[in-house]
């Protein structure tokens, strides 16, 4: 119950508390700050996407490049770090951390920011976590040349049997945790590219197979079922972005059980608003456009998001003329403030709270989405001030 002052206990002077309102606040976690051995093939021993943000560059008059954490480079697989970032979160209204997981024909890529970070700090039980399998195409955009003429490192798509192995290991490892997202005690799984997951595959028919038989499995281990949530978006961003001509009918086929959003880029061009300046105010309605479309259009609950900002250009080539040539080569959404952020997330709760009881989750795009310009963790320019918006709309 949203309320303000600090007459009652455990409230918070001047802050909206929100402690009886059953909202997920779901941060999407991008796990690039840590090293991997792919990485080390692709750009060299010990490489991580820190190194695009250290020599961003400002692209125009005004860019705000390079963004500094305020935290510093740090190794999110280090779970002295991992708590640090799970009393910050915990601290400011956040309850999730979504995570952005990869995991290809030939196995996993990147987890060791959840599975030696997360799960190995002593408090990760403030925090729930769940699954947002990231099966896109992996594009060689670390950086990405004026030409843009991308080159695919791995494939998203994945195969019958590696789909088996996948989620096998999502029930055995994950599924179990005490602190994993469950929505009417069904563990929350999502797929971001429904398209790359059907062709890998083999069409529509074999993956509700494959779907049936991963709810299967879970059911075996003790689940009730599997809570499949799958990604919507108007307009695609990377180049294996799929536009799915009936999105109500495809997901209705699949079994899915409820839908969400990314980004906010992927309901608003940011070019729209002109180059290289987007509109941040201009992108919030877009999307809250989107919002109420899906609602009355999808049978199932949409879950809204919400995006903190947006500015790809630390992963294009930095001497290169920065001009409109597609992703990352967009403009940025100027305007995002806190105050704005703050604002938004008021439209997603007040979305949110016409949702049933145990269905109310707000994502948030993203917690350190750094080369992407959305991030709440503190910077030197605005400190905490994204999160401190998070808190004063969710409490903690």
């Amino acid at each position: 119950m949203a309320g303000s002052g600090s007459s009652g206990p455990g409230t918070r002077e001047g802050y909206e508390m929100a402690k009886d309102d059953g909202i997920e606040v779901a941060a999407y976690y991008c796990p690039l700050w840590h090293c991997d051995p792919r990485y080390d093939a692709w750009h060299g021993k010990g490489w991580t996407e820190w190194e695009l943000l250290k020599i961003a560059q400002p692209r125009f008059p005004g860019h705000r490049q390079p963004i500094r954490p305020a935290w510093g480079y740090f190794d999110e697989s280090d779970p002295v770090w991992a708590a640090k970032e799970i009393d910050l979160a915990a601290d400011h209204g956040i309850t999730t951390f979504l995570y952005d997981w990869y995991w290809y024909e030939d196995g996993p890529f990147l987890d060791d920011g959840l599975e030696s970070g997360f799960l190995q700090a002593p408090n990760n039980g403030r925090l729930k976590f769940a699954l947002m399998w990231a099966n896109h195409d992996w594009w060689n955009i670390h950086p990405a040349k004026f030409t843009n003429r991308q080159e695919v490192l791995v494939s998203g798509g994945v195969s019958a049997e590696a789909f088996t192995r996948l989620t096998d290991h999502a029930i055995e490892r994950y599924f179990g945790q005490p602190n994993y997202l469950r929505i009417d005690g069904a563990p929350y799984f999502c797929i971001y590219e429904l398209q790359t997951f059907i062709s890998g595959l083999g069409g529509v028919d074999a993956a509700r197979r494959a779907l049936d038989d991963f709810r299967r499995r879970a059911r075996k281990t003790g689940h009730p079922d599997v809570h499949l949530n799958v990604m919507v978006w108007c307009m695609g961003v990377l180049q294996s972005e799929q536009k799915i001509a009936d999105p109500v009918k495809l997901i209705s086929d699949l079994g899915a059980a409820s839908v969400g959003s990314y980004v906010w880029v992927h309901h608003y061009d940011p070019n729209a608003h002109g180059f290289p300046l987007g509109s941040y105010a201009e992108a919030a309605k877009a999307n809250f456009a989107a919002w109420a479309d899906y609602r009355e259009r999808f049978p199932i609950p949409y879950f809204p998001n919400v995006s903190m900002g947006w500015d790809s250009s630390p992963r294009t080539i930095q001497s290169d003329r920065y001009e409109p040539r597609g992703y990352p080569f967009t403009a940025i959404l100027a305007g995002s403030t806190p105050a704005a952020f703050r604002e938004a997330l008021r439209n997603a709760k007040e979305f949110a709270m016409a949702l049933p009881p145990g269905e109310r989750i707000v994502s948030l795009n993203a917690w350190n989405e750094w080369t992407e310009g959305s991030y709440l963790l503190p910077d030197e320019a605005n400190g905490s001030g994204y999160l401190e918006a998070v808190r004063a709309v969710f409490g903690v």
